[in-house]
């Protein structure tokens, strides 16, 4: 069988590609070894964020997980239909690069003039004693079918996994243990937004522990023990129910190559160029798989554009210099562009500027907890260089400052911008103001 392009892999980046290769007239394969939508889809992003939504102290477990499957279902149906329109042949299994230009799954070889590897990302471990007992899990396992109702949780890793699961338990009451192998929670975003998820957590009764050692677990599904070292070198325990290892992902490329086909990787994951460009010709990568790369299904699709356009001849049509970051904690967390301390680190001088939730109208109606919204623009143009978010809607509300840092938009005409009263958007006006 003979095709013009071949995705390997169908979550966000691979199912992406697929459209924009066929809506521009390109004959297109995809193999998905699992299901249409990736771990983002199944069991990641849409799950996770569909349980925060519903978790609450006295919340019916098996309820809200029911109603995350639908959700899951209804979104996983709609891309499998649109695939279908768009002519696109979905194979399911695992697909093996046998040759450039060759993939072959399940016994039949296909021959394609170009291949986009969006295999993305696997749940990582540590090498600690125990890590593979019953009653450890990954967040796959959490996750999936009907998820595993805790009373306690020690959660291993305080990356936004690890604080998105220690939200969702600690909202449907149990109690939570974070450990964090770093000097803090969070530790790719701004320090002032990890010590303010730090003190949400612990209002809700979250233990956080940073700085901390993992050295072994023990025990059986219900009652198991973590010992650990703290920062100051003393050898603790904590015990619980269960325990989540979320120690970040790696690329998932086992198995995906022939011993014919040798791309270049950095530990396990493809090296690309800008393009996506690997170093085999006409293959090409997106995605978590790719080596050095922000973990996000948004980069994936943006990725996913940029490479079919390639492909096709065509301008890439992304900006990929400005991604934002979110975590959905609550309040939400959001980041975008420099942090002052990035600022200072690239010797570009910067002003800043934070309005508080306490002043803002919605977000004292709601209720919301303590947060701000901080922008940080160039000193000498003006110009907003980056925004981070604490804050109701933060994860909505990031949208307009990555637009601003992409057009290079200055706090004077970001001040000049009119938003509605009384909303949270309100917060990004009265820092623009404050910075002109």
């Amino acid at each position: 069988m003979t095709y013009d392009i071949a995705i390997v892999g169908g979550g966000p980046g691979g199912y992406t590609a697929a459209e924009e290769a066929a809506a521009r007239g390109c004959s297109v394969v995809l193999f998905e070894r699992d299901l249409v939508g990736g771990t983002c889809l199944n069991r990641g992003c849409i799950p996770t964020k569909a349980l925060l939504h519903d978790s609450a102290p006295g919340a019916d477990f098996a309820a809200i997980h029911t109603r995350k499957q639908a959700v899951v279902t209804q979104l996983r149906t709609g891309i499998e239909k649109l695939l279908k329109q768009r002519k696109v042949s979905v194979v399911r299994g695992a697909a093996t690069i046998a040759a450039p230009g060759v993939v072959e799954c399940d016994g039949q070889a296909y021959e394609v003039r170009d291949i986009v590897i969006a295999t993305g990302s696997a749940a990582a471990t540590i090498p600690v004693p125990g890590i593979d007992l019953p009653g450890v899990y990954t967040s796959n396992d959490l996750l999936e079918g009907e998820g595993v109702a805790l009373s306690s949780l020690v959660i291993v890793g305080g990356g936004v996994i690890g604080v998105e699961f220690a939200t969702m338990y600690a909202q449907l009451g149990a109690r939570v243990t974070v450990l964090e192998a770093t000097q803090r929670i969070l530790p790719p975003l701004d320090r002032e937004i990890a010590q303010r998820v730090t003190m949400h957590l612990k209002k809700r009764g979250v233990v956080v522990e940073a700085s901390a050692r993992v050295t072994g677990i023990e025990g059986e599904p219900g009652s198991m023990l973590v010992r650990y070292v703290d920062k100051r070198g003393n050898e603790k325990m904590v015990e619980a129910e269960g325990v989540l290892v979320a120690c970040g992902r790696r690329a998932n490329t086992d198995g995906l190559f022939s011993p014919e086909v040798t791309p270049e990787r950095s530990r396990g994951a493809l090296v690309c160029d800008e393009a996506g460009r690997t170093s085999v010709e006409h293959l090409w990568a997106i995605g978590d798989v790719v080596a050095g790369n922000i973990q996000l299904a948004h980069v994936a699709e943006a990725q996913a554009r940029n490479v079919v356009a390639t492909i096709c001849g065509e301008e890439p049509p992304m900006d990929m210099r400005i991604v934002p970051s979110c975590v959905y904690t609550s309040p939400e967390v959001a980041s975008v562009g420099l942090t002052e301390d990035g600022a200072k680190a690239e010797g570009i001088a910067v002003r800043t500027a934070k309005a508080l939730t306490g002043a803002n109208g919605k977000c004292l109606v709601e209720g919301s907890e303590s947060g701000y919204v901080k922008l940080v623009a160039d000193t000498e143009t003006g110009a907003i260089v980056g925004a981070q978010l604490v804050c109701p809607r933060a994860t909505d509300l990031v949208a307009e400052l990555a637009l601003a840092i992409s057009l290079g938009c200055t706090a004077a005409q970001l001040a000049r911008v009119i938003h509605p009263h009384p909303t949270v958007s309100e917060l990004v006006s009265s820092a623009a103001r404050a910075l002109v």
